[in-house]
C-alpha cells in the first residue's frame, strides 16, 4: 500500500455534523484537501453560510450545508433527504454535533445537585440519540461503497471522572449530561463497529481539552496535569480524522482514538 494513494479521498463524499464549529471546520478542511466533497450539518444559519463561503473560496470540490435541528427526530430525518438528493454516494459520516463544556443552557454548568433533568434530556438527544439516529438511516447509504465510515466524536469524559479543582474560581463547570452522553458514544461506537463490519467501520476520537480562551487559572492546572504541557488546538486533531477516515485505518475498527496530550496516560 502506497501512503499517498492510502490518503487519497477524491470523489468521495463527508457528511459531518457540527460541521461549521471548531472541530466540524477543522474536519471538512482535511477532507477537502485529501480531495473529499463535503456536507456540513449545523444549527446556526450564519455560521453555516459563513463557514461554506469561506470554504468554497480556497477548495474547488464540491460543498454543500443544510440547517438542521439535531434535537428533532423528523428533521434528521429531512437531513438524510438532502444528502440523498444531493449525493450519489457517502463515504463518511462524522457524528460531531454536541452540547460541549461551554453551552449556555440552564441547569449545565451548575453544581451536581442544580443540573437540570431538560437539559439532561436535551443533551442525551443531541450528543448521543442523534448519533445512533444517523447512523442508522445513513448505513444503508454508507454500506453501498462496501468500505463506508463512521467516525464519532467523544471526549476524555466519556471515560474519565472530572477533576473539579480545575474549575474552582471560574465560571466553568463540568457536565454529568455530557460526560454520561459521551460515554455512551464510546460504547455505541463498540456496538455499531461489529453490527456493520465488514462493510463499513465505526471508530471514535477522544479529544482532551481544546484551548479556547478559557480562564488562565483553568489553563495553568489543566496544562500542569498534561504530559504535552499544553491544551489542544484544533490542528492537532487533523492528523487523527484523516487517519480514521482513509484507507490508512482500513483494518481498524471499534477503537477509541485518544488525542489527549497525554493527559489520561498518568
Amino acid at each position: 500500500m502506497k501512503i499517498n494513494q492510502a490518503l487519497n479521498l477524491e470523489g468521495q463524499v463527508a457528511v459531518i455534523t457540527g460541521g461549521s464549529g471548531h472541530l466540524g471546520s477543522i474536519f471538512a478542511e482535511t477532507f477537502l484537501e485529501l480531495g473529499c466533497e463535503v456536507c456540513l450539518l449545523d444549527n446556526n444559519k450564519d455560521m453555516l453560510d459563513k463557514r461554506i463561503e469561506d470554504l468554497i473560496l480556497k477548495w474547488p470540490n464540491k460543498i454543500t450545508g443544510y440547517l438542521v435541528n439535531l434535537e428533532d427526530e423528523s428533521e434528521r430525518l429531512k437531513a438524510y433527504d438532502f444528502v440523498r438528493s444531493n449525493f450519489d454516494r457517502l463515504d463518511i459520516l462524522v457524528n460531531n454535533a454536541a452540547f460541549v463544556g461551554d453551552t449556555n443552557l440552564s441547569g449545565w454548568n451548575v453544581p451536581f445537585e442544580e443540573q437540570s433533568i431538560e437539559t439532561w434530556r436535551r443533551c442525551l438527544e443531541v450528543n448521543l440519540t442523534s448519533v445512533f439516529h444517523l447512523s442508522q438511516i445513513l448505513s444503508s447509504f454508507l454500506k453501498k461503497q462496501s468500505k463506508g465510515r463512521i467516525i464519532n466524536i467523544s471526549s476524555i469524559y466519556g471515560f474519565l471522572g472530572p477533576d473539579l479543582s480545575l474549575y474552582e474560581n471560574t465560571n466553568m463547570g463540568n457536565s454529568v449530561a455530557y460526560a454520561t452522553s459521551k460515554g455512551g458514544v464510546i460504547q455505541l461506537t463498540r456496538w455499531l463497529s461489529t453490527v456493520l463490519a465488514p462493510d463499513i467501520r465505526v471508530n471514535c476520537i477522544s479529544p482532551g481539552g481544546i484551548f479556547r480562551s478559557q480562564p488562565e487559572i483553568f489553563v495553568g492546572k489543566y496544562v500542569k496535569k498534561t504530559p504535552m504541557a499544553r491544551m489542544a488546538h484544533e490542528d492537532d486533531f487533523k492528523g487523527s480524522i484523516a487517519y480514521l477516515a482513509s484507507d490508512l485505518s482500513s483494518y481498524v475498527t471499534g477503537q477509541n482514538l485518544i488525542v489527549d496530550g497525554g493527559w489520561s496516560a498518568w
